[in-house]
């Protein structure tokens, strides 16, 4: 049983997060099927984030990061065929996408494949016009006296 949670009256009185209220509604929606390749998230840092995917039987040309705005897609595709009786398979090499939602200024910064560990690093960086700043204030100076002017309304007999 699924708890559906209507962000219909957030949309209505909230301006400026429909990006993240988007994504809530699709993550409630989503279900979780297939949770394989396994992966880690970790955060490192203030700012710094490492994904870490298991993809044993992978090579470095079977897998395709993809960044595109908000969204981190990794894929692993297999290729040829393998030629083997296989008594037991128990290494899975089926094809996978697996989609990572960003927020807005992360980026990818490194990836690396060794030992069958596909290692992602990521880095938020806000814009320097984004960033929070001072504001001096300034003491002793008088503003220029602005001449105020009277609206005079017309006196109608009765």
């Amino acid at each position: 049983m699924s708890i559906r949670i209507d962000f219909a009256p957030l949309f209505r009185s909230t301006i400026g997060f429909d990006r993240m209220l988007n994504a809530l509604e699709a993550a409630s929606r989503f279900e979780t099927v297939d949770s394989w390749p396994p992966y880690d998230i970790v955060k490192t840092g203030d700012d710094d984030y490492r994904i870490t995917m298991a993809v044993a039987g992978f090579a470095l040309d079977e897998l395709t990061l993809t960044q595109e705005q908000n969204m981190l897609v990794v894929s692993g595709q297999k290729s040829g065929k393998d030629n083997g009786q296989y008594l037991h398979r128990g290494i899975a090499g089926r094809s996978f996408q697996r989609r990572f939602e960003l927020a807005d200024h992360v980026t990818v910064v490194d990836a690396s494949l060794v030992n069958g560990l596909l290692t992602i690093d990521l880095k938020r960086e806000i814009p320097e016009e984004m960033k929070p700043r001072k504001i001096e204030i300034a003491v002793g100076r008088s503003l220029p006296k602005v001449e105020t002017k009277q609206i005079e309304a017309e006196k109608q007999a009765a």
